[in-house]
């Protein structure tokens, strides 16, 4: 099931995520509808909190829009190991018309499960480190809009503000 998919500034894409302590029927089903609404956006990942879930899920497959071949789940992922420094152009399905400059670490170690409730530990460069670590921030409540100037940050509001008078 397509699920709505949170824009800033709703207050839940601030919360930090809780830790899901049982793999569910349940977690699986929003794992499901969290693939379907990440690729119906022609999205390469997908936070829980995106679609109003507060639990520690994400999903990413870096090979689309145009092909779908890399699809990865994560429950509860945790950084270990964060290393060097690369700045590279993003954008996010909840800060819909901005795409800018964001520096992340070039290389990460990544530990989760899977929806099995297998561990996985996995080493990530170049995009899927760049969307891991995107899609992390968001367990954490923060958006890549936090990791921007100042000026950049206001000038996006001042846009959002005028949306949002435009829609009462």
């Amino acid at each position: 099931m397509i699920r709505e998919i949170l824009t800033y500034p709703d207050k839940r894409l601030a919360i930090e995520c809780e830790d899901i302590g049982e793999i569910t029927d349940e977690i699986r089903e929003l794992a499901a509808d969290m693939v379907e609404t990440m690729y119906d956006a022609d999205g390469i990942g997908l936070a829980a909190p995106q679609v109003g879930a507060n639990c520690r899920l994400i999903v990413v497959d870096v090979s689309g829009p145009e092909t779908r071949n890399d699809l990865r789940t994560y429950v509860n992922p945790r950084f270990e190991m964060l290393e060097g420094e690369v700045e590279t152009e993003e954008g996010c399905l909840s800060v819909p018309a901005l795409r800018s400059k964001v520096t992340r670490a070039e290389k990460i170690r990544l530990y989760a499960k899977d929806l099995e409730g297998n561990d996985v530990c996995i080493d990530a460069d170049g995009l899927l480190s760049i969307c891991l670590q995107h899609e992390i921030d968001h367990l954490d409540g923060t958006l890549f809009i936090d990791r921007i100037s100042r000026l950049k940050r206001t000038l996006y509001d001042n846009k959002v503000k005028k949306w949002l008078k435009r829609k009462k």
